[in-house]
């Protein structure tokens, strides 16, 4: 692949695109600004590609991908990594950018948490709801527990197999892993604080008959305490809306009560923002405020907005022509089809197909 060339003068790296977030979204701008002979830098604050999806559902099947009937978030990032090999990106995980201003030739200083330094001419943003992290379960001493009988995201659901489990939220995470690890586990009881549920209808009137099969057990209410004997959480308890608090003996709490989202050092980069989400100027090339620097994905809003990945990518099509110009001010860049194009088809390593 013909790339312009990088530099790396003092320690700072001269590059044409920093991409910030690994997640779905950047990886596939990593593809479509790779069709247009731009390489990418990546930067991410999780210690792996994948985001979300990899972070917190990596078994969670997904249906709405196009062509791909489903697949789960681990599968999805495990394709998306495959289909940006020809174009060798280089990441840099387990670090937050933590400095961007502009400079007088109109690139952008960038710097992240680690030291590592850019100069870039294009910034674009994908980092998901920003920095997240799982919302916490308010109650005294539970933190010795964490990780340990206390997990607020599943990696391993088979470390869950066998034990009674108590799963508190009511919004599609709760519900999924409730309905996933039912008859996996030894005992399933979900609490939920109200009679009303977030999640998908089908999802709870599925968990409704679990329990009126006496497969699993629905509590309204809250956990306001814990029992430990000899540093092993033994019980929590369980304080219904009657006031009436319950002893429920388990081996493992899973709690999902969604994300707490931080924008973090991107609310003082001087971009438009509204509601914790970066605007964008227009669709045409989803650029924000500050030229140069882009957002796709869910981090971005817009009028019409819809959080979807397949949105994603579409946004981060019309970035990557929205910042050539930046990168090659004196090319004209023509639309070209890698169905057809053996320009395309010599990038990506791929043969030329010979019709006949």
């Amino acid at each position: 692949m013909n790339t312009r060339s990088e530099g790396t003068q003092n320690g700072v790296i001269d590059a044409d695109a920093v991409i910030v977030g690994a997640g779905p979204v950047g990886l596939f701008q990593v593809f479509e600004l790779g069709l247009l002979e731009i390489k990418a830098h990546v930067i991410d604050s999780l210690q792996h590609v994948g985001g979300q999806c990899v972070e917190l559902y990596p078994d969670k099947p997904i249906y709405d991908i196009p062509a791909v009937p489903v697949c789960t978030g681990q599968e999805l990032t495990d394709n998306l990594m495959k289909q940006i090999e020809p174009f060798g990106p280089t990441f840099h995980l387990g670090q937050e950018v933590t400095l961007v201003e502009k400079r007088e030739d109109g690139r952008f200083n960038l710097e992240t948490s680690t030291g590592t330094k850019f100069i870039t001419k294009t910034i674009f943003i994908a980092a998901g709801v920003g920095s997240f992290q799982p919302r916490t379960l308010k109650v005294d001493g539970i933190e010795a527990f964490e990780e340990k009988q206390v997990f607020y995201r599943v990696r391993k659901p088979e470390l869950f197999h066998g034990k009674n489990l108590v799963i508190c939220g009511g919004g599609d995470s709760a519900l999924d892993w409730t309905l996933d690890l039912v008859g996996k586990a030894e005992s399933v009881v979900l609490v939920h604080r109200r009679d009303d549920f977030r999640a998908a209808p089908a999802s709870v009137a599925k968990m409704k008959e679990l329990c009126d099969n006496y497969e699993m057990q629905l509590i309204t209410g809250q956990v306001t305490g814990l029992e430990e004997r000899d540093g092993v959480m033994t019980e929590v308890k369980v304080t219904g809306a009657d006031g009436v608090t319950r002893r429920v003996p388990m081996d493992m709490l899973l709690v999902f009560f969604g994300l707490s989202p931080k924008l973090g050092p991107i609310a003082e980069w001087g971009l438009d923002i509204e509601r914790k989400q970066l605007k964008v100027m227009n669709t045409e090339k989803f650029e924000t405020n500050v030229p140069g620097i882009f957002a796709v994905g869910d981090i971005n809003t817009y009028p019409g907005k819809k959080k979807l990945i397949l949105s994603g990518f579409h946004e981060a099509a019309l970035a990557a022509f929205g910042a050539a110009p930046y990168i090659f001010p004196e090319k004209k860049i023509h639309m070209q089809y890698t169905t057809t194009s053996p320009k395309l088809h010599k990038i990506l390593g791929v043969e030329t197909p010979v019709f006949d």
